[in-house]
Order: structure tokens, then C-alpha cells, then sequence
């Protein structure tokens, strides 16, 4: 059976079709994205994430090029998505941790008014900025599974996003380094 009949099947909720794509472009799945994570067990999260998105999807699904092309493309872009995240939070440990000068004592204290800051921003913003923001930091979502869980556009998760970002940079200023790189 070639490509666009497997997908022509797929597209009709097929399980069969969905089984072979499954187990032909799977294991190179993980592969790709071991390469770009440098750990298996996340890696088969993303591969599964992204077989799943398909099946999902497949009513809706109009690839202009190969089936291992898009599903390599998404796997990637899921990836780098969760490095950028991981670096995100990586980053932000510095202001719950508080100042590595600081003695242990003192440590408790400023990631308790820490945590209390944060609780204060983020119940500071309008219901529609911190649902995208707490989507998105929180659950981990990209911003298109975010638009297409509420039913907006990309742009208005953005927007939302934007304003939620720059409200808890003002709100968080005595706790961000100069330049308030959040």
C-alpha cells in the first residue's frame, strides 16, 4: 500500500492504518529525538506525544510532503519546545533558590516571600492571561495546543501571553536581575 493510501485510511480513523504508521516511523522517532534531548525515556514521551497528535488529527491532516517528514518535523519542534522550557525553569531556580550567598537559614525565608510574590502576580492578572500563562508554564502546552484547547488563534495566546509576561516582569521587578529577564 503506498503513502496517500495510508493516509487516505488514516484520515478514516483506520486503526490499521494507524498501526503501520506507528511501527514504520516510531523507532526513528526516538531516535531523532534522543539526538536532540540525550535521553531515551523523554525522547519516547515526544515520539508518543507526536503519534498521538496524529491520530488526533488525522481527520483534519493535509501533508504537502512525506508522512516521516512531518512526523520527524513535529517530533523536533516538540523537543526544542521542551528544551526551551527546561532552560526557562532552569533559569528561573536562581530566584527560588534566592542568592548562593546567602546563608541556609536566610534561603527559606526569601523562597517562601518569593513564592508568595509569584502567588500575588499571577492572581494580579485577568482570568484569560493567567489561563494562557499557567497553560503554558505550568502544563508545559505550546501555544497552538493552548489556541486549539480554547478555541482561539495563535495570535490572541500570544497577545495574552505578552500581557501576562510583562504584567508579572512589573509585579517581579525587586526579585529579576537588572534588565528583568524573564
Amino acid at each position: 500500500m503506498n503513502e496517500s493510501e495510508l493516509l487516505s485510511r488514516l484520515r478514516d480513523g483506520d486503526d490499521d492504518a494507524y498501526s503501520t504508521i506507528f511501527r514504520e516511523h516510531y523507532p526513528g522517532i526516538v531516535v531523532s529525538a534522543v539526538r536532540l534531548l540525550g535521553e531515551r525515556a523523554l525522547a519516547e514521551e515526544i515520539a508518543q506525544d507526536v503519534m498521538l497528535e496524529l491520530w488526533r488529527r488525522r481527520e483534519s491532516l493535509m501533508l504537502t510532503g512525506p508522512v516521516r517528514a512531518y512526523l520527524h518535523s513535529a517530533a523536533r519542534n516538540r523537543a526544542l519546545n521542551w528544551l526551551r522550557q527546561a532552560r526557562t525553569a532552569q533559569r528561573g531556580e536562581v530566584f527560588v533558590k534566592g542568592p548562593s550567598a546567602s546563608p541556609a537559614s536566610d534561603s527559606g525565608v526569601i523562597t517562601g516571600e518569593l513564592e508568595s510574590a509569584v502567588a500575588q502576580a499571577l492572581s494580579a492578572l485577568s482570568e484569560p492571561q493567567r489561563e494562557v500563562f499557567e497553560m503554558s508554564r505550568t502544563r508545559g502546552l505550546t501555544y497552538s495546543e493552548i489556541a486549539e484547547l480554547l478555541g482561539i488563534s495563535v495570535k490572541s495566546v500570544e497577545a495574552r501571553m505578552g500581557r501576562a509576561l510583562k504584567q508579572m516582569r512589573e509585579h517581579l521587578a525587586p526579585w529579576l536581575p537588572e534588565g528583568g529577564g524573564w
